[in-house]
């Protein structure tokens, strides 16, 4: 499928829009987030290789445009149709990454945020897939979330069993 024009108005707004979304998704799940880092997540065992603190701001910063920007190099391949399979892929694991943060830090029902991380990444990997399909670059983007979701899990499932 040829893509569509990269610069037009009707693109580049798209881009914005998904900018705003994923650092709107971002920003509202760091602001239910960081009272419970700084409380609640100092009180509970965690694993011996669990990343300081201060590597998760840093880390969603860059991966949420790159989100964005892997969402739309694709697409813009369904040239910009609002049913496109890709979006609503996007969209999908966008919400769920948006509730992992309420299960776990939120409401600490750590079981829930457990096997909702493994949907999470599952629904990643499938993005993932499907944007390789349509635009490499689109893929790789989201490799870098992938993995980082991927030891999100591994640290979720062994807090939950360290503090079950």
């Amino acid at each position: 499928m040829i893509a569509s024009p990269i610069f037009t108005t009707k693109s580049a707004a798209r881009l914005l829009g998904l900018f705003a979304l994923c650092l709107m998704v971002g920003a509202i799940a760091g602001a239910v987030t960081v009272p419970e880092v700084r409380g609640w997540y100092h009180t509970i065992a965690k694993p011996d290789f669990t990343p300081p603190d201060s590597v998760f701001g840093p880390v969603w910063s860059t991966l949420y445009p790159m989100m964005a920007l892997a969402a739309w190099l694709a697409w813009r391949r369904d040239f910009f149709s609002w049913s496109s399979r890709s979006l609503r892929l996007f969209l999908l694991q966008l919400g769920l990454n948006f509730l992992w943060s309420f299960l776990f830090f939120t409401f600490h029902w750590l079981a829930a945020a457990s096997v909702e991380v493994l949907f999470l990444w599952l629904a990643i990997l499938i993005t993932t897939r499907r944007f390789l399909k349509q635009d490499l670059w689109a893929g790789l983007l989201m490799v870098p979330y992938l993995l980082w979701v991927g030891v999100a899990a591994v640290l979720t499932w062994t807090i939950w069993s360290l503090n079950a």
